[in-house]
């Protein structure tokens, strides 16, 4: 049991090694919404070694979002820019999301993506 803890303790260090050049990267705002609220990295891989690529900078509410949970759909409408983010996390995250969401414009977006 101690070498999974030792483990996962390894894992969230290196995520933290990444948080200056993430919160650069994002202009300390969530890289989904912009906002600006508790902002933490989010692992999108987190079977592989953390690195810019894997992670995100999200506020609160699209950690949420990443984790399944869908607001209100007027409120989502972000995602339409995020799916075109060029950081593969923050797409990956933002496709994820706005493929759960049931509106027109989330459809439209999609199918723009091809």
């Amino acid at each position: 049991m101690a070498k999974g803890r030792e483990k996962h303790q390894a894992h969230l260090d290196a995520i933290n090694l990444l948080g200056k050049d993430l919160s650069r990267r994002a202009s300390q705002k969530c890289e989904l919404c912009e906002g600006k609220g508790d902002l933490r990295p989010y692992d999108t891989a987190p079977d592989d070694e953390p690195s810019l690529d894997t992670v995100a900078l999200l506020c609160e509410r699209c950690r949420a979002l990443a984790g399944g949970k869908i607001g209100p759909q007027e409120t989502l409408r972000f995602l339409e820019n995020a799916i075109w983010s060029p950081y593969p996390a923050v797409a990956s995250v933002a496709r994820a999301a706005i493929a759960r969401v049931d509106a027109d414009w989330a459809r439209m977006a999609l199918e723009m993506l091809g």
